[in-house]
């Protein structure tokens, strides 16, 4: 029965029960599936975790082992194979003089190092898979007589070629930097280990 003569007691003891039954309400209900999540939400979570972590991972590699390609090697230019005199020797086997190279200082001190140089293909012996890398293009370049042996270095792939390059096709190629003053039979200069590069 309400009491007319003091309403505020009224609603007061209403607000209080009101009250009252919210704080059941919270109390009752079951807070650990907000602060834990279910075993499927942990699943999904954990697969989303693990796709990130080998995204990260493999683009470390990645930028890990584009840093290493190229940072192996520096580049090596024509004017730096020009340190270089000849000298006439003459080959009892071949019965033929031979211009047998007398390597400078600088060029000396490449010797063994890593290094990337540009050039023009020229195929000497497809079937052989001999491929040299000429500082100018076949028709210009040391077999036609226009130029020195120092304008050109022998390409000595690991195994055989990754395929058959034409003539004057324009590329850099990386390797060893090997000299070659007594082998009549290879040229003076030899990258070792020779493959494509992208500088």
């Amino acid at each position: 029965m309400l009491n007319l003569k003091n309403p505020s007691n009224t609603i007061l003891r209403s607000s209080w029960i009101v009250c009252a039954m919210a704080l059941v309400v919270v109390v009752s209900l079951d807070w650990s599936s907000m602060c834990h999540p279910s075993p499927e939400g942990t699943a999904i979570k954990d697969q989303i975790r693990t796709v990130y972590t080998a995204k990260t991972a493999s683009t470390s590699n990645t930028i890990a082992s584009t840093s290493i390609e190229l940072d192996s090697y520096s580049e090596l230019t024509w004017k730096d194979l020009t340190d270089v005199e000849f000298k006439d020797v003459y080959v009892d086997e071949l019965d033929a003089y031979y211009w047998k190279p007398i390597f400078g200082p600088l060029v000396k001190d490449l010797e063994g190092g890593k290094f990337y140089i540009t050039g023009y293909i020229i195929p000497v012996d497809i079937d052989e898979d001999f491929y040299v890398l000429s500082r100018y293009p076949f028709a210009n370049c040391f077999f036609c007589g226009g130029a020195g042996p120092e304008t050109v270095i022998d390409l000595q792939f690991e195994g055989h070629s990754p395929r058959e390059y034409a003539t004057d096709e324009r590329l850099s190629f990386a390797g060893e930097l090997k000299l070659n003053a007594d082998d009549v039979y290879q040229m003076n200069y030899i990258l070792v280990g020779a493959h494509e590069h992208t500088p």
